[in-house]
């Protein structure tokens, strides 16, 4: 009775393994159909592989869940997509230096056990997702050198985790806060943003009262 309870268990647990790792797989599959990968940094990402911790560029904890992304300087173009947010355990999304286009999906908010989001220099377009303020754990957010436009979230600055920000090198607008996690970062962090006008001035005027030509 005991060796078939035992039995049991493993199974069940080998199938909720195998089930996360191919959510897991499934999603950086879509993100590997959404771009042009011209030195074929991808070939390795076979979708017919029940295990994606096999492919190169991808790392996976003791029990194959994925926690490392890393392609940095791989001259990829295309688009992020929205099933990005379901690699639950992912902490290291390194995506610096391609060619990247469009909006940061929403869904990247999903991602709780993040620590570093690194999505600077590429052409990544639309305003920053208010959803990133859920990631409690992340301490390195890097979004400099792109395209993003409109207000700098204020949900951002309850991040207590944040050590690194840097949104630099953008076209964002209006003021950025100065309290709450960004009460440690300088001005450095907003540099070369041109519709940028400052500091937000607590207690005089609010960030959203003045005018609607930040977009």
């Amino acid at each position: 009775m005991e060796t078939n309870t035992l039995f049991h268990l493993v199974t069940i647990f080998t199938i909720l393994l195998s089930a996360n790792a191919n959510s897991e797989g499934d999603a950086l599959y879509a993100f590997r159909t959404s771009v042009r990968d011209p030195n074929n940094i991808l070939q390795s990402w076979d979708p017919t592989l029940v295990d994606p911790c096999t492919w190169f560029h991808v790392t996976c904890d003791t029990h194959n869940r994925v926690t490392r992304l890393d392609l940095g300087h791989a001259k990829l173009s295309g688009h992020l997509v929205p099933e990005l947010g379901n690699l639950r355990h992912l902490q290291f999304l390194e995506l610096y230096r391609n060619e990247l286009v469009g909006p940061i999906p929403k869904e990247l908010g999903n991602l709780k056990n993040l620590i570093s989001l690194g999505l600077y220099h590429n052409n990544l377009t639309a305003s920053i997702p208010r959803t990133l303020s859920n990631l409690s754990n992340i301490k390195f957010l890097r979004l400099n050198n792109n395209k993003l436009t409109g207000r700098i979230p204020r949900e951002l600055t309850k991040l207590k985790n944040l050590k690194i920000l840097d949104l630099s090198n953008n076209d964002l607008c209006g003021t950025f806060p100065t309290y709450g996690s960004f009460s440690k970062f300088s001005q450095q962090s907003f540099r070369n943003n041109p519709r940028v006008t400052g500091p937000e001035l607590m207690g005089f005027v609010r960030y959203d009262d003045i005018g609607g030509r930040c977009k």
